[in-house]
């Protein structure tokens, strides 16, 4: 791997190794546009991209890859149809998954992803991926030996960055995990997919507490969270929950009324900018003239500086004191800038502080416990953002067993560590799930708080043991919030093991119900639709579908684009229904005129009477969704769909390249 200033990343080489011309514009032609706006930018600016083997094909895969039809098992799907229509369980691979999202396409919030940390067996690859990422192949396992790894690691992970992107809002926020092994690569390939002027933080979190035996010279303790904006200008980080320890540096040794307080700078700011609030003070008690530190100027106005001052010890003034500040200083009337401690202006005046600080509320602006400090102002814990700025060290307190604390930052409950991980998966399942290595809850909530919104919607591409979807359901019951997600997982189910449908959904069914393998505990409520990919999406899989397979089709693909956020499609559960399928946040219902191949798929006037009979009986209201093949009776209060030419338009696809055969009636 080699990294230059060069606008095409890998084009094809020449004899000595050169790009070719033809080589170069293959790359630029298979890029997005915002990408080679991107590419250009750099290449004008001096700016550094990234050159791998494979990156030419890796950038056209996203591009190439098919969306999946999607079946809804329902014995593993969990909630009520609306708690199910709310949330996505997915099983199959995340490109796949991804590109069959399309109706999510640039609506996700927050994409918390958990990659394979390519630390030998941890992820696969399939070399004919390169040509054809539809593939079925699940390709081999990639040691830890193989002098590829790093390479193949990349070609992996590049597509999947394309399409995670390409899923986000505009304000959206990817934040992904890593160790040091693959730390700078990922954030070269960050750097370029999104910018590096979209980078929010690299964030560093202390995954263990104790010295291991993982390196012979330095213990590893920490891994990373690189976080990356969609667009920095629009992405919006929230604030932490404040703590009792920070709240505990708050005190009220005056009984201020206003509440508990701490002492805070009276300084900010710079002084060549703002020359008028450069100047100096009179201390009442001793007389002093103060100043801010060079560069500095005081934080607060002058008019209200004069007042706090006066609070403390009788009259002040501004006077010109030949003391070369831009501004006159502020000083008690009738003393002179040098005179002695026993000067009777200056002896009232302390006598009067004196009062103030022992048998009165002390004015915003102190000067220390006896008064002969530097100036400090006070910070009302009230007036405090009602959260905690987040730092980019995030440590653990909170052990279960803590072996030996060394020397970090104990600032705040942080993260939690790894082990804390899997203690959290043992007491929802047990023992015995083999999974060796499990992201904390706290640290996922962590990520959720700060960039995800209330009612903001959650992609977990790696989900893995679900900690993502565990932590938006936590969240949710403590917040009283609307947080959704979908969770996409493979597992390795050339072992027989797809963790989507065993490991991530046992430990969601659990934690919604309340049913943890260690005892019972409070429901977090809610639910989700198990969808497993199936075969590719064209016209002519479409027509020979058979209902069921439809039905999931329609509710997994349905788009429109004037919905509110969050309002997918809900199943309609009544077995003696012919055509109600689905009905949607307002009450409308939707019907699938389709029996089958060769049999019943049009919409026709006995079609239209029947299906307003099975929307009366739900209460549901005209207008009617309609999907069939042909449209044969037409009527006001109807929204007709023609199979399949909206459902591929609602998986992205172009109708004019997917050829169809007619079926015979």
């Amino acid at each position: 791997m080699t990294t230059h200033a060069q606008a095409a990343s890998e084009p094809n080489a020449g004899a000595n190794g050169s790009p070719t011309p033809e080589g170069v514009m293959e790359t630029l032609k298979a890029l997005p546009k915002e990408q080679l706006l991107a590419l250009v930018e750099q290449a004008v600016g001096g700016g550094i991209t990234m050159t791998f083997s494979g990156k030419a094909n890796a950038a056209r895969i996203a591009r190439k890859v098919r969306p999946r039809v999607t079946r809804c098992i329902k014995k593993l799907s969990v909630g009520s149809p609306e708690d199910q229509a709310a949330n996505l369980l997915i099983e199959g691979d995340n490109l796949q998954a991804m590109a069959t999202l399309y109706r999510e396409r640039g609506q996700v919030d927050l994409i918390l992803a958990d990659p394979p940390y390519n630390t030998g067996n941890d992820f696969r690859y399939n070399d004919r991926w390169e040509e054809d990422p539809n593939d079925p192949g699940l390709g081999k396992f990639v040691d830890a030996e193989d002098g590829a790894r790093h390479t193949k690691w990349m070609r992996f992970m590049w597509p999947r960055l394309q399409m995670m992107r390409a899923m986000l809002r505009p304000q959206g926020v990817l934040a992904i995990c890593i160790d040091h092994r693959e730390l700078f690569r990922l954030g070269q390939m960050l750097d370029e997919v999104f910018g590096e002027a979209n980078r929010l933080a690299i964030i560093n979190w202390q995954k263990s507490y104790a010295p291991r035996n993982d390196n012979k010279h330095i213990s590893t303790a920490t891994e990373y969270v690189l976080v990356y904006a969609r667009n920095i200008d629009q992405a919006k980080t929230g604030l932490l929950d404040r703590t009792a320890k920070m709240d505990a540096k708050y005190r009220n040794p005056d009984n201020d009324p206003n509440g508990v307080w701490r002492p805070d700078n009276a300084c900010a700011g710079e002084g060549d900018t703002h020359p008028g609030m450069v100047y100096g003070i009179q201390n009442p008690f001793t007389g002093e003239i103060q100043y801010p530190p060079a560069g500095k100027c005081w934080r607060s106005e002058r008019i209200k500086m004069k007042a706090w001052l006066e609070a403390w010890g009788g009259p002040y003034e501004g006077r010109d004191i030949g003391d070369g500040m831009p501004s006159t200083a502020l000083v008690l009337q009738g003393l002179p800038a040098q005179a002695p401690v026993n000067h009777p202006v200056l002896a009232a005046a302390r006598e009067h502080a004196e009062f103030v600080r022992d048998n009165a509320v002390w004015p915003e602006l102190y000067f220390g416990k006896d008064g002969a400090g530097r100036p400090n102002k006070k910070r009302y814990l009230e007036r405090v953002k009602k959260g905690a700025v987040p730092i980019t060290y995030w440590a653990a307190d909170d052990y279960d067993v803590p072996e030996e604390l060394g020397s970090v930052s104990w600032g705040h409950e942080q993260s939690g560590h790894s082990q804390t991980g899997i203690n959290e998966i043992d007491a929802v399942l047990g023992k015995g799930h083999n999974f060796e290595t499990v992201k904390p809850l706290k640290l996922m909530e962590k990520v959720i708080q700060l960039w995800c919104p209330p009612g903001g919607l959650v992609l977990d591409p790696f989900a893995g043991s679900g900690t993502t979807g565990h932590a938006v359901l936590s969240m949710n019951v403590k917040a009283q919030a609307k947080r959704r997600f979908i969770l996409i997982e493979q597992g390795r189910p050339e072992r027989g093991d797809s963790y989507a449908s065993t490991l991530t959904f046992e430990r969601l069914r659990r934690v919604i119900s309340g049913a943890w393998a260690s005892g019972k505990r409070a429901p977090l409520g809610g639910g989700f639709s198990f969808l497993r990919l199936d075969k590719k999406v064209d016209a002519q899989a479409l027509l020979y579908m058979e209902r069921e397979e439809m039905v999931d089709t329609v509710i997994a693909s349905h788009f429109d684009a004037n919905r509110k956020r969050g309002s997918n499609l809900i199943r309609v559960a009544d077995t003696d229904l012919r055509y109600l399928v689905a009905k949607n946040d307002e009450g409308e219902g939707f019907f699938l005129i389709w029996e089958g191949n060769g049999k019943n798929t049009d919409f026709t006037a006995s079609a239209y009477e029947a299906c307003a009979g099975e929307a009366e009986r739900h209460g549901l209201k005209p207008r009617y969704h309609v999907y069939a093949r042909l449209y044969l009776y037409q009527t006001d209060n109807v929204r007709f769909y023609q199979i399949p030419d909206q459902i591929l338009a609602d998986f992205g696809l172009d109708m004019s390249s997917e050829p169809f055969t007619e079926l015979s009636s």
